[in-house]
C-alpha cells in the first residue's frame, strides 16, 4: 500500500553533467511555481539561498532552468525534487520552513526519500497515547472508520467513474460487514476482498493513444489489466503500463502529504494503527492514505485517461517497467495541494481520536491543518475542499499534437479526415443516385414536370405579370421565403427552391404563386 516505483531514469535521453556546456554557453530559462509547486529534476540540481532569495536551478545539459524567489510574494508551497544528483543547502531548508513551504524528495523510482515541512511543537502525551493505541482500542476504531471511508469512496468511483453498478453494489455489501468485525485483522481481510472486486472492474478499461503512435505502443499498455505487477511478485510496484505508473506516482505524492500532515500534528509517522510495523515505512502515513486513494483513482479516471495519452510521456525499461517522463511528473505534481487539503481533516480526526484516550488532556487538540476551530470561533464555515482541477493537454486522436478543448483532432488531421469523409460521402451519393429506384423516381418527377409545362398556357398569365415585373418586384424579395416553404407551395424539389432563393428565375407558371406568397400586387400607373 505504500508508494511505488514509477519515474523514468531516461539516461539515454540525458547527457551527463561532465559533458555539459560551460556555464558561459548556457542561457537558463526562468521558472515559477505552477499551482504553488515547483518540480526539480535532471542533473546538477541546486537549491540555495543568495542574499535572502531562494535560488533554484535544474535541467539537463544545456537545457537549464533557474528561479530566484524573494521571501514575500513568491507563491511557493511545495518544492519537489526528483532524483539525488545535486545540492540542497541547510539555509535553503531554513528558508522554506520560514515561508511555511514543504520540501519533498522522491527517488527516480518514485519512492519517497524525505519530506520536511513546517515544524510544530509536539506533545509527549499525544505520542504516548499513539504508542498505546492498540492497547486502548482506539486503533481498532480508527482502522474501521478509515476503511469504511475508503470503501465508500471505491463504491462512488465504481458507480460514477467506471459506470459499474454491479461492482458498486458488491462493494456496498462488503462494506456493510465492517459493522460486525471484531479485530484489525478482520478489517484488513474485508478491505482486501473489496479491493479485489474494485480492481477487477478496472481490468478491461481501455487506454487510448493517438493512432499514428499505436505502432510504438505495447499491446499491454492499451488496457489497465491488473493492479498487481508481474515484476514485483504480487504488489503494484514496478508498474508495467501507463495507468498503474500514474497511480503509483500520485500515491507517492499522497504519501508525502500524509507524512507532512502527521509531522505537523505532532504524531509519529512510523507508528501506524492499521498497517503493520515494517522497516523503512511510515505506517501511520499509509493509514491516512487509505480514505484518500479513491479520490486519486477518480481523478485519474475522470481527468487523465479519458483522453488520448502521449507516447513520449512514458518510458519502458528493458525489464518492462513503465516509468513516467519528467514533463508528465511535473504536471502531476501540481495536484499536491489538493491531496494536502483532502488529508488534513482525516489527519486531524485521527489525532483527536488518539488524544481522546489521554486522561490529562482537557481541551481538544488544535486543528493546525484545517483551522476549523478558528473558523468556528469566528463564525465561519468549515474549509471547502476543491476537486483537482489539473488536466493534461488535449491530444489529437490521430497524432500527438496538442489541440484546443472541445476538439478531437488537430487542424491538419481534421482536414485529412474531412476530405476523406467528403470523398466517401460523394461516392456513396453517386451510387445511391443511380440505383433503379432513384432513376424511376427521377423519371416520374421529370414526366410530371413536363406535363405541367404543357398544361400551362401563357394566355392564362395576367398581362401585368411580365418578366420585367418579376425581376423588379418579386425576385428582390423572394429570398425572404424559406426553401421548405417554396418547395411546398411550388411543388418543386428543395434544391430547385434553394436555387430560386439565390436568384434563379423559375418557370413563368410559378410567378403568380410567388406573387401571392409575397403579397405583391399590381400597381397601376
Amino acid at each position: 500500500m505504500a508508494a511505488t516505483q514509477t519515474l523514468a531514469q531516461a539516461s539515454a535521453l540525458r547527457k551527463s553533467v561532465e559533458f555539459s556546456p560551460q556555464p558561459s554557453d548556457i542561457n537558463p530559462v526562468s521558472m515559477r511555481p505552477r499551482k504553488g509547486v515547483i518540480v526539480l529534476y535532471g542533473y546538477g540540481t541546486s537549491v540555495r539561498v543568495d542574499r535572502g532569495h531562494l535560488v533554484i536551478e535544474d535541467g539537463v545539459g544545456s537545457d537549464r532552468y533557474i528561479g530566484r524567489f524573494p521571501r514575500v510574494g513568491n507563491g511557493l508551497e511545495r518544492l519537489v525534487v526528483i532524483g539525488a544528483d545535486g545540492v540542497v543547502s541547510l539555509a535553503a531548508l531554513r528558508w522554506l520552513a520560514d515561508q511555511n513551504a514543504s520540501f519533498v524528495m522522491l527517488e527516480r523510482n518514485g519512492r519517497v526519500l524525505a519530506t520536511t515541512g513546517p515544524v510544530r511543537p509536539s506533545d509527549i502525551r499525544l505520542r504516548r497515547a499513539q504508542a498505546l493505541a492498540h492497547h486502548t482500542g482506539v486503533s481498532f476504531r480508527i482502522s474501521r472508520e478509515l476503511i469504511d471511508r475508503k470503501l465508500a469512496g471505491q463504491e462512488r468511483v465504481a458507480r460514477e467513474s467506471l459506470h459499474d453498478e454491479q461492482t458498486a453494489r458488491r462493494i456496498t455489501e462488503i462494506r456493510s460487514e465492517l459493522a460486525e468485525v471484531d479485530s484489525i485483522e478482520a478489517i484488513r481481510f474485508t478491505e482486501a476482498r473489496a479491493a479485489k472486486v474494485y480492481w477487477n472492474a478496472w481490468r478491461t478499461h481501455s487506454i487510448t493513444f493517438p493512432e499514428k503512435e499505436l505502432i510504438r505502443v505495447p499491446e499491454h499498455w492499451r488496457n489497465f489489466g491488473s493492479r498487481v505487477s508481474p515484476l514485483s511478485g504480487g504488489s503494484p510496484r514496478l508498474a508495467t503500463n501507463p495507468v498503474n505508473a500514474i497511480l503509483n506516482y500520485l500515491y507517492a505524492l499522497l504519501e508525502a502529504e500524509c507524512r507532512l500532515a502527521v509531522a505537523a500534528l505532532g504524531l509519529d509517522p512510523g507508528m501506524g494503527v492499521l498497517h503493520m510495523d515494517t522497516a523503512n515505512r511510515d505506517s501511520l502515513a499509509c493509514d491516512l492514505m487509505e480514505p484518500i486513494r479513491p479520490d486519486v483513482d477518480a481523478y485519474v479516471l475522470n481527468r487523465i485517461i479519458n483522453r488520448p495519452l502521449k507516447r513520449r510521456w512514458f518510458f519502458d525499461e528493458r525489464n518492462g517497467n513503465c516509468r513516467l517522463m519528467a514533463d508528465l511528473t511535473e504536471r502531476l505534481a501540481e495536484t499536491t495541494s489538493t491531496w494536502a487539503r483532502l488529508v488534513a481533516p482525516v489527519a486531524e480526526w485521527v489525532m483527536q481520536q488518539i488524544a481522546s484516550t489521554t486522561k490529562t488532556r482537557r481541551t481538544s487538540p488544535a486543528t493546525r491543518l484545517t483551522q476549523n476551530r478558528k473558523r468556528e470561533v469566528r463564525g465561519g464555515k468549515p474549509q471547502i475542499i476543491p476537486k483537482p482541477s489539473l488536466k493534461l493537454p488535449n491530444v489529437c486522436g490521430n497524432c500527438d499534437n496538442e489541440i484546443v478543448r472541445g476538439s478531437e483532432k488537430c487542424k491538419s488531421c481534421a482536414l485529412e479526415v474531412t476530405t476523406l469523409n467528403l470523398i466517401r460521402a460523394a461516392s456513396q451519393g453517386r451510387i445511391v443516385s443511380h440505383t433503379a429506384q432513384a432513376e424511376s423516381k427521377r423519371s416520374q418527377t421529370q414526366l410530371a414536370n413536363r406535363a405541367s409545362q404543357r398544361a400551362w398556357s401563357a394566355s392564362d398569365q395576367p398581362t401585368w405579370l411580365t418578366a420585367e415585373f418579376y425581376s423588379d418586384r418579386i425576385q428582390p424579395i423572394v429570398s425572404s421565403l424559406s426553401g421548405r416553404a417554396l418547395a411546398r407551395h411550388l411543388k418543386v424539389s428543395h434544391g430547385y427552391a434553394i436555387e430560386i432563393r439565390h436568384g434563379r428565375v423559375p418557370h413563368p407558371r410559378h410567378w403568380r404563386t410567388l406573387a401571392s406568397l409575397l403579397g405583391v400586387v399590381r400597381i397601376d400607373a
